[in-house]
């Protein structure tokens, strides 16, 4: 720590969800790696101390020595910060598919992706910890695909690589190898008070044989022993959206969204225009609950996506035909009402749809600061975690 705060360094930072969550549970961030041109300029115009760093960089390029003497100036230290000063590194490195040439190629493998960038930094910046979010499927990835039709009696038995789970197995290797006690988990953002339906993995490394696990929930779907999820209606109640930005739908949308209430979706469309709605989607598989989808007010939002209008992930408010807009949106991420976002309307929102809600963060931010203070937080059983998924 410097001057008794916790001091963090954020990586893939987009609209800054994350660090204003940890900021808020008292981490001091200093120094930021973005490559977005509207999320960077979303960061100084909201920080501007962090103008030095908030540029558009791709984090390929970027120097773990960067990054410290970065902290160095913000902290106005008269140096740069020390491998080992830093308390926190975070970010939620893009973990897509990696494709080469050939059948045998990579589909999903983290060594070859941005992920070794993050890995990079932590092993030369040292922190005291790390904390990294990323989607749900990462935990059933395989290292490489073998199409539905090449499986069966008839051809061999999947490798090991072919196997759902191969890529989380290489994430934590390469966690490990750096010498920190790492712990994941698949969280559900609910249950720490946001209103929204999000489900994300979260690893912590941690350095200095501290012992971490995860923040207890809060709330529950239920509401028997915790309080019940905040619903769309408790996120939005108090909103003052004077200037609304959105995307208005087409008009052969709406032709079918007037004919739904809150809460439903093409499912309650007459019979015979089920099929003229959806169009070839309609003998698809899957639930398809995102599509002419109108939100309930007595429920959690669905996932915040980067396109609440996009046909099959439909965000259309309760009452009104039109999408969820830019300041609701931001609001059920649990950003606050003044926090500014620049750029296009289609840029605000995939800002917003990229970012980790804030109120999670805080709470994940809590834990860590309580660990940090030498205190032994309340939290989820590491037993508890790796039971869910077995390695």
């Amino acid at each position: 720590m410097i001057n008794n705060q916790p001091i963090s360094i954020s990586l893939f930072t987009g609209a800054y969800g994350l660090d204003l969550g940890l900021e808020q549970a008292g981490f001091h961030t200093v120094s930021v790696v973005e490559k977005d041109r509207d999320a960077t300029k979303t960061i100084a115009i909201n920080r501007p101390y962090l103008q030095e760093s908030a540029i558009p960089r791709e984090i390929e390029k970027v120097s773990s020595q960067e990054l410290l003497e970065e902290g160095g100036r913000v902290l106005n230290l008269g140096r740069a910060l020390l491998p080992g000063e830093v308390d926190l590194v975070t970010g939620g490195p893009p973990c897509q598919p990696f494709s080469t040439a050939g059948k045998r190629g990579s589909v999903m493998d983290p060594r070859g992706s941005l992920f070794m960038d993050f890995i990079r930094i932590v092993k030369e910046v040292q922190p005291r910890s790390f904390l990294m979010e990323n989607v749900r499927g990462l935990l059933s990835a395989s290292l490489r695909h073998r199409p539905i039709n090449q499986r069966g009696n008839n051809y061999p038995p999947l490798e090991p690589d072919e196997i759902a789970g191969s890529a989380l197995k290489v994430v934590l290797s390469e966690m490990k190898e750096l010498g920190y006690n790492v712990v994941y988990n698949l969280l559900e953002a609910a249950d720490y008070g946001v209103p929204q339906n999000r489900l994300r993995v979260v690893f912590i490394g941690s350095r200095d044989s501290e012992t971490a696990t995860f923040p207890l929930a809060k709330n529950s779907k239920d509401g028997k022993i915790l309080p019940q999820w905040q619903t769309l209606k408790d996120a939005l109640i108090d909103l003052v959206d004077n200037e609304p930005e959105f995307i208005a739908y087409s008009e052969s949308r709406l032709k079918f969204l007037r004919l739904l209430e809150a809460g439903q979706n093409w499912r309650y469309l007459p019979e015979e225009l089920q099929k003229e709605a959806m169009g070839g989607a309609y003998n698809s598989g899957g639930g398809k609950v995102g599509f002419y989808r109108r939100l309930s007010w007595d429920k959690p939002s669905p996932t915040i996506t980067t396109c609440p209008h996009q046909k099959a992930t439909d965000m259309c408010h309760p009452v009104e035909l039109r999408p969820l807009t830019v300041r609701e949106s931001a609001k059920i991420q649990t950003f606050p009402d003044d926090w500014i976002f620049y750029g296009s309307v289609t840029s605000k929102y995939k800002q917003i749809g990229n970012a980790v809600p804030v109120l999670l963060a805080k709470e994940l931010g809590d834990y860590l600061f309580n660990l940090m203070q030498g205190n032994q937080p309340r939290g989820k059983a590491v037993a508890e975690q790796l039971s869910l998924f077995s390695l």
